[in-house]
């Protein structure tokens, strides 16, 4: 594991070429179609090419299962392990997970591979939720299908063998800042809180949308003109203002004391490496135990992309173990 400060954070290349890239994700990302989401259209078309993911194939140790809720396009994937082992003591441990995709693009589908290993795997519950996207359904619809998903499980936790007080959240890239803003949305309304956040490259500051001088980098699979576009359509307004609505922006929040502990991954040639950073040391100088781990090398959502490499499957390895340390440690409590 590489664990790197914020003050310790260095300028990207000019411009990213193949040969920045860590050698063993080169190859994947030589002929990876980077997503288009400027336009309604591409998204539309990107949305279209989701909606064809075929339901997972049932598993020998997971049982999956579809809930949707009320609102129109919502719901959550459910990977429940069959074994009897979480039956005792209490039940399983769970993690609320939520997909990337800028919060213009994604579905919960695309995750199903990632969410039915991490059950086998670790024995927990992972509930995987479907969440409304922008421009049609801009903040706060992602973050309050996030908060309805928390409630309906920890409502559903007794009936499915889960322990209401040993659920973790996270998610990836946009999924991860809807993760993180979460946290912070429970940690204000009081009632059960999660017991960590497992952030995989998260989308967490508005403010980097805002440096054009990043549009010329041309980062690898997400760059800050999407970016741009991802958190206009959220905000419904330019990024970087003076201000903006309470939870919609994870790193804008100036008191982050009583949040979960956090495991934050990221590659060091990642859009979003700069602002993990920034927001891993704001919560240790808030006294909220954080895990970094950055990967040489690598780009935004290397670990999906490029999911056979070697260091993609270690850095997945580091992520289960210490997510598996949390719920155990919360079981001790």
């Amino acid at each position: 594991m590489t664990s790197t400060r914020a003050d310790d954070v260095h300028p990207a290349p000019a411009r990213m070429r193949i040969a920045d890239l860590h050698p063993e994700l080169r190859r994947a990302y030589r002929w990876f179609p980077r997503p288009q989401v400027r336009h309604g259209w591409q998204r539309r078309m990107v949305q279209a090419a989701l909606a064809l993911i075929p339901p997972p194939r049932p598993a020998g140790g997971v049982r999956f299962e579809r809930v949707e809720f009320d609102a129109p396009g919502t719901g959550v994937r459910v990977f429940t392990p069959t074994d009897a082992a979480g039956s005792a003591a209490g039940g399983r441990a769970a993690l609320l997970w939520m997909h990337g995709g800028g919060l213009v693009i994604g579905a919960a589908a695309a995750d199903d591979r990632f969410c039915a290993e991490l059950a086998e795997r670790l024995g927990i519950v992972i509930v995987s939720v479907e969440y409304r996207l922008a421009p049609q359904h801009p903040f706060p619809a992602p973050l309050d299908d996030g908060v309805a998903a928390w409630r309906w499980l920890q409502d559903a936790a007794s009936a499915r063998g889960v322990d209401p007080a040993r659920i973790a959240v996270g998610g990836q890239s946009a999924g991860g800042g809807l993760a993180a803003a979460l946290a912070q949305r429970l940690l204000d309304d009081g009632g059960p809180q999660p017991v960590a956040q497992l952030l995989y490259c998260p989308m967490l500051d508005d403010r980097t949308a805002a440096r054009r001088e990043l549009d010329a980098v041309r980062h690898f699979a997400w760059t800050n003109r999407d970016n741009l576009v991802g958190w206009s359509s959220y905000l419904q307004a330019a990024p970087g203002g003076d201000a903006v609505p309470e939870f919609a922006v994870p790193a804008r929040r100036a008191d982050l004391a009583g949040l979960p502990p956090a495991w934050i991954g990221v590659g060091d040639i990642d859009l979003f490496h700069d602002e993990d950073l920034a927001y891993a040391a704001a919560l240790a100088d808030a006294g909220v135990d954080c895990t970094v781990d950055v990967v040489p090398g690598a780009p935004h959502a290397f670990e999906t992309v490029a999911r056979g490499a070697a260091v993609a499957e270690a850095y997945h390895a580091r992520a289960r173990a210490w997510l598996g340390e949390r719920l155990a440690t919360s079981a001790e409590a």
